[in-house]
């Protein structure tokens, strides 16, 4: 039986020669047989050149998510295998695994830019935890999670699939056990140093921001850089479970205020702090919506030595951009206004639709309206586990801003 065939407009085309893994409906003219959602569909000109080939779904706008751009590759089980393989092999905290001082926790595989659009796999010590987010990979579920437990051979594999991105491939979200042993409550992971206690199944993406790893190390470190004092106070924004609060404590800021909406988050960051040897103050915990919080500081004439602020995604699509950019904004000219002239702002967006030109241009704003001045010391992004394939600039979607205030 040949496998089915889509037509591609010769305007559809550019995208897809160009290596793009993306395939939108307005791009096909025209489908030759009758491809179930999830199938693997060819792509072609109308004079029948073979252009590259992917999983359909009709009720997505991305019909074809693009696998291969060979037409002599079978898309089959040693495929999957191939490229789960490719991914766990260039991950260098993988290979070095039994080695001290390596961190345990850590992005394997990164979707569109390891070549595997809608999977997500994270390390979190001896527990896989995966994201399955297209129709495609739904379907090809229980292969991967085959592959995964014979290439890496966790204690288990939990499954996380509960992003709304789901719902724009008809799918339902999806949490629980897929092999192997379930995770504990907590996980205990080691990064760069540091202890922290991971809640798999019920944390913001997988558990835990492994993309923030190296601006963690960059920011803990700032003040050693700097001074060597131990005298200085931090505000630690979103803060979630602490993670940036543990490095900066480690590297001589003698107070961090954490602040977050949510109660568990902070209680858990209570733990991480403490599990790395620091003493717990209630009051250096705010459970409230942090816009208000710091125009409460604001009003009191509250400083710091260095703001950190790192917001959950502002923007899910390009029709919220402009609504992101006000809230970047707000959030960035409350901060300016905070932090103590020869301070330090670390400002971040996870929105991939707000690109790091936009988001500098956003800071650029805020800096004016708050009347203060300020250099970029250094510009962040995701961890090097979280690459981004050069044919998929959405893939860069974490950017960030270090800068002095004056």
């Amino acid at each position: 039986m040949s496998e089915p065939v889509a037509i591609v407009h010769e305007r559809g085309q550019k995208a897809v020669i160009r290596r793009h893994p993306w395939l939108f409906s307005g791009a096909i003219s025209t489908v030759e047989g009758d491809p179930q959602d999830g199938d693997i569909v060819a792509l072609r000109t109308r004079r029948g050149d073979f252009l590259a080939r992917g999983y359909w779904n009709s009720q997505s706008s991305i019909r074809l998510h693009l696998l291969s751009w060979d037409e002599a590759e079978p898309i089959d089980d040693a495929f999957w295998r191939g490229r789960l393989q490719r991914a766990i092999d260039a991950r260098r905290f993988e290979n070095e695994r039994n080695r001290a001082g390596v961190p345990n926790a850590y992005r394997l595989v990164n979707a569109e830019n390891d070549g595997l659009p809608g999977l997500v796999v994270d390390r979190y010590a001896g527990w896989l935890v995966i994201q399955a987010l297209t129709l495609g990979i739904e379907r090809r579920k229980a292969l991967l999670t085959g592959l995964l437990m014979e290439l890496l051979e966790p204690e288990g594999i939990y499954e996380r699939s509960d992003v709304d991105v789901r719902a724009k491939e008809g799918l339902p979200p999806q949490t629980g056990l897929l092999a192997g042993s379930e995770p504990p409550e907590l996980i205990e992971i080691d990064e760069n140093g540091r202890r922290f206690l991971v809640d798999v199944r019920h944390g913001h993406k997988t558990g835990f921001y492994l993309d923030q790893r190296e601006n963690r190390a960059i920011i803990g470190d700032w003040f050693r850089w700097e001074d060597g004092r131990y005298e200085h106070t931090v505000l630690n924004a979103f803060a979630y479970t602490g993670a940036f609060a543990v490095y900066a404590l480690g590297s001589l800021a003698q107070r961090v205020i954490n602040v977050d909406t949510s109660a568990d988050a902070l209680l858990l960051a209570k733990r991480n702090i403490a599990l790395n040897g620091f003493a717990v103050n209630d009051e250096d915990f705010i459970q409230g919506d942090v816009f208000e919080v710091l125009r409460a500081f604001r009003d009191t004439g509250q400083q710091f030595d260095m703001i950190i602020l790192d917001p959950p995604k502002f923007a899910q699509s390009s029709r919220q951009v402009e609504s992101a950019a006000r809230g970047y904004k707000d959030i960035n000219l409350l901060a300016f206004r905070l932090v103590k002239p020869g301070g330090v702002l670390a400002t971040f967006s996870c929105s991939g639709a707000v690109s790091a030109d936009l988001f500098q241009k956003i800071v650029f704003g805020a800096l004016l309206d708050s009347n203060r001045e300020a250099q970029i010391i250094r510009q962040m992004w995701q961890a090097p586990d979280h690459p981004v394939a050069l044919t998929f600039p959405e893939g860069a979607y974490l950017k960030g801003l270090l800068c002095r205030v004056w």
